[in-house]
C-alpha cells in the first residue's frame, strides 16, 4: 500500500458538537436552545426542511433525544481519556451557546457554563490535547429564534458580539483554534439549525436567508478581529459544507447550470469569509431574485477586515446535477439534492459515497483561496452491531475513512496546505439531521438507542483501534 506523508504537526483528532452530545438539558443554568426542540426520528429532517416549524416543545408527540444526548456533561473525563488513547491531537467541540447566556440577550455570563468548558478545557491539556472550538453549531438561544427573528434581526449581531468577547477573554489561554459558524452554507436547505428561523409559506425565502448571511457575515468578522487582538498567535477560521457538483454529463447546459449550483452553495459564503467581499456572480443571483441587502455604512470595511485565517470544512457527499431531471432517479439521501450518481455507492442513509470526490474538494478550495485548510468533519453513519462477546467489528468505517484519508494525502501532494483532519462523530453522538441514535458515526460505541433505552457505556469499536494505528503512524499506516 501507498505511504502518504502527511505534515509532521497534522491535527489528527475527532469532532462533535455541544447539542449532539453534552446532555445536561436545564443543568448548571443552560437555557434552551435550537436543538433542544427538534424531535427526534425521521420527523425531524421534515421539519428542518419544511415552512412553519414553531419552536415548540411538545412531549405527548415527540422525544427529544439532545436533551440527555451521550451524556458527555458528566462523563466527558471518561470521553476524553478514550480521545486520548486513540492519540488525538485535537478534539473539535462546541461551545453551547446557552450555556454562557440562557436566553442570549443577557449582560452577564452564567458563570457555571463558563466553569463546564473551563474543565473539559483543562481535562483536554491534561491528556495533550488541543481543543479546537466552535462558537457556533446549529444551538442558538431559543429567546434570541422566538423575540427576535434568529438571524434576519441585526440586533442578534450585538448579542454575538457580547458571547463571542466573553469566551475570548475567558479562555485565551486554554484555545489557539476556533471555527466561527458551523457549515454556515447549511443555511440555503436547513434554515431552522444555520439561521435560526422557518420560512413561512407567506414569505419569501430568499430575502430574508441572504439578509440572514450578511449579519452573519459581519458578525463573522467581529468574531475575527476580536480573536485577533484578544489571543495574539491565534488562528480562527471558517466553516463551510463543502460537496463538489458534478455535471450529468458533457452537455454544456449541464455544466453550466452545475457551475451556477456550486458557486452558489459550496462558494457564496466562503468567499465574504476568506476574501472579505460579495463575489461578482451573486450580484446576477440577487438581481434576478430581487434580493437588497440592507447593510450598514461600514460592513464591507468590516469584511475586508475580518477575514478567516483558514478554511474548515465538513466532507460527506458530492453532488451530480443535470438541468433537466425527468425521467432521472433522484439521489434519495444527499441533503443537497441531486440525481443518482450511477458510479457511486451510497451509505445506510442513502449518501453517495466518494473519496475521490474529497481530493476534488481539497484542489477547488486551495486553488479558489490560497489558504490553509482543515477537513473538520468526514465520517460514515451507518448500522453497527455489538457481537456477543461485546465487540464491533465496523470493517465497512476503516474502508470509508481510509479511502477519504489516502484522498487528503493525494491533495497533499497535489500541493494543497491540509493542517488536519478530525472525524466526525469520533463517538457516537445524535444524529443533527435525523435525531437518531442508530445512525452511528463514532469509534466509540455508546449504548443509546433511538427509542431512549441504554447504559450509556462506551465501548470500542475496531475502527478505534485502526485510527490510534494511524495517528500514531502519522497516516503511514492506513
Amino acid at each position: 500500500m501507498k505511504k502518504y506523508s502527511f505534515p509532521k504537526e497534522f491535527l489528527w483528532g475527532g469532532a462533535t458538537a455541544a447539542n449532539q452530545i453534552e446532555g445536561g438539558f436545564g443543568e448548571g443554568s443552560k437555557g434552551l436552545n435550537i436543538a433542544d426542540v427538534l424531535p427526534g426520528g425521521k420527523e425531524r429532517l421534515t421539519i428542518l426542511q419544511s415552512p412553519g416549524f414553531n419552536f415548540e416543545i411538545d412531549r405527548d408527540k415527540y422525544d427529544y433525544p439532545n436533551h440527555e444526548a451521550i451524556d458527555f456533561y458528566h462523563r466527558y473525563k471518561e470521553d476524553i481519556a478514550l480521545f486520548a488513547e486513540m492519540g488525538f491531537r485535537v478534539f473539535r467541540m462546541s461551545i453551547a451557546w446557552t450555556r454562557i447566556f440562557p436566553n442570549g440577550n443577557e449582560l452577564e455570563a452564567n458563570e457555571e457554563g463558563l466553569a463546564f468548558y473551563d474543565r473539559v478545557f483543562d481535562e483536554l491539556h491534561q491528556h495533550g490535547i488541543e481543543p479546537v472550538v466552535t462558537i457556533s453549531h446549529y444551538e442558538m438561544p431559543l429567546t434570541l429564534v422566538k423575540d427576535y427573528g434568529g438571524w434576519r434581526n441585526r440586533e442578534v449581531i450585538t448579542f454575538f458580539e457580547r458571547y463571542v468577547n466573553t469566551i475570548f477573554h475567558r479562555y485565551k489561554d486554554k484555545v489557539k483554534y476556533w471555527v466561527t459558524f458551523n457549515e454556515i452554507n447549511s443555511g440555503f436547505i436547513m434554515p431552522i439549525q444555520g439561521l435560526g428561523f422557518s420560512i413561512q409559506k407567506e414569505e419569501d425565502k430568499y430575502q430574508p436567508t441572504f439578509q440572514a448571511f450578511h449579519h452573519q457575515f459581519v458578525a463573522s468578522s467581529i468574531a475575527v478581529k476580536a480573536c485577533h487582538e484578544i489571543i495574539p498567535g491565534a488562528k480562527i477560521g471558517c466553516m463551510i459544507l463543502y460537496a463538489p457538483v458534478y455535471s450529468y454529463d458533457s452537455n454544456p447546459e449541464n455544466v453550466m447550470y452545475a457551475l451556477e449550483e456550486e458557486r452558489l452553495f459550496n462558494y457564496f459564503c466562503a468567499d465574504v469569509q476568506v476574501r472579505g467581499e460579495y463575489p461578482a456572480f451573486i450580484e446576477r443571483y440577487f438581481k434576478e431574485h430581487g434580493i437588497q441587502i440592507n447593510m450598514k455604512d461600514g460592513d464591507l470595511k468590516l469584511l475586508k477586515e475580518g477575514r478567516v485565517d483558514f478554511i474548515g470544512f465538513s466532507y460527506y457527499m458530492s453532488r451530480t446535477e443535470r438541468k433537466d431531471k425527468t425521467d432521472l432517479e433522484q439521489s434519495q439521501g444527499n441533503l443537497i439534492g441531486g440525481v443518482k450518481n450511477p458510479f457511486l455507492k451510497a451509505s445506510d442513509w442513502g449518501w453517495e459515497i466518494d473519496p475521490v470526490g474529497l481530493r476534488i474538494s481539497l484542489n477547488q478550495l486551495y486553488d479558489r483561496y490560497q489558504v490553509p485548510l482543515f477537513v473538520v468533519e468526514n465520517g460514515l453513519g451507518a448500522h453497527d452491531k455489538v457481537e456477543e462477546d461485546g465487540s464491533i467489528h465496523d470493517d465497512y468505517r476503516i474502508d470509508y475513512l481510509r479511502d477519504h484519508i489516502k484522498a487528503a494525502g493525494e491533495a497533499i501532494e497535489d500541493g494543497v496546505d491540509l493542517m488536519g483532519y478530525t472525524i466526525w462523530g469520533c463517538i457516537d453522538l445524535v444524529s443533527a439531521s435525523s435525531g437518531e441514535f442508530s445512525k452511528r458515526y463514532g469509534l466509540i460505541y455508546v449504548d443509546k438507542h433511538d427509542d431512549g433505552s441504554g447504559t450509556l457505556e462506551r465501548k470500542r469499536k475496531k475502527s478505534f483501534y485502526w485510527y490510534k494505528d494511524v495517528i500514531a503512524s502519522n497516516g503511514e499506516k492506513l
